[in-house]
């Protein structure tokens, strides 16, 4: 019985400690840029049956209720939470946000399909004017692929993903292509890649790409960024409670094995 207790705590312990995990992660990426925050999930583990409900008792009679003692808890799956980040005005005519439903989608070789699926709208241009997503470590281009000339100057992104720009003499805009958006059936299916790209799986099912605005999809908000939707205060508390049901599963621990250590000095007297 005490042993039982004790390794019913132990599940505890370490459901906790993996949700403190989880909160770590949302609250390291309260700065990162379209980040989505996730929750840890849990489920109760077998119960042992001493008496079925409805069982007959020795008149009998129905009884209304049984005996069963659970056995503990286990993290049944992590989840991500899709809701929108707050805007951030950057001024940068080159920072996207996607407001509402879709992902930005880059070209890279070594993911599923040769396609990666993101929020973070920081682009910027590489050495042949193409968009791509600014990072230091890699350059994934835009999908379908945009090019801007060296010279260009007031470029602008519609709310519908037309991408224009000025070249010198001429006061005709020019057109450098479409920014797409994709969505999926199941976002919370989508596996996270790192560096803030998702890949699709069987629970995602594939990308269906559109015009921004159309088809269900956001639209675009130029000299915007999209915040991370961790909500600082709400992890801390959700810390907290985390770190004191931790606690309590340890002197649960701690009050078996001193129960056990009264049983084992009966013998003494």
């Amino acid at each position: 019985m005490l042993n039982r207790a004790m390794n019913t705590a132990a599940t505890g312990m370490a459901a906790n400690i993996f949700n403190l995990d989880v909160i770590a992660n949302n609250l390291a990426n309260a700065s990162t840029t379209g980040f989505k925050r996730s929750r840890t999930n849990f489920e109760d583990l077998y119960y042992q049956t001493y008496k079925i409900p409805g069982a007959q008792d020795t008149n009998g009679q129905r009884t209304a209720i049984g005996t069963q003692v659970g056995l503990g808890t286990k993290v049944s799956g992590t989840q991500q939470d899709f809701s929108q980040g707050s805007l951030l005005d950057t001024g940068r005519p080159l920072d996207i946000a996607v407001v509402g439903e879709g992902f930005l989608v880059v070209s890279d070789t070594t993911a599923p399909g040769g396609f990666l699926y993101t929020r973070n709208g920081q682009i910027s241009r590489n050495d042949q004017g193409q968009l791509v997503i600014a990072s230091a470590d890699r350059g994934r281009v835009l999908d379908p692929p945009i090019i801007i000339a060296p010279d260009a100057t007031d470029v602008n992104i519609t709310s519908d993903g037309l991408v224009t720009y000025l070249q010198p003499g001429s006061a005709t805009p020019t057109p450098a292509g479409n920014i797409q958006l994709a969505k999926f059936i199941n976002n919370e299916g989508l596996l996270q890649r790192g560096d803030s790209f998702w890949v699709p799986t069987d629970a995602s099912q594939t990308a269906a790409p559109g015009t921004p605005g159309s088809l269900g999809l956001g639209t675009i908000r130029q000299n915007f960024l999209e915040a991370s939707n961790t909500e600082p205060v709400k992890e801390l508390v959700d810390l907290i409670k985390t770190q004191r049901h931790v606690e309590l599963n340890s002197q649960v621990v701690q009050a078996s094995d001193q129960l056990l250590q009264m049983v084992a000095n009966l013998r003494r007297f």
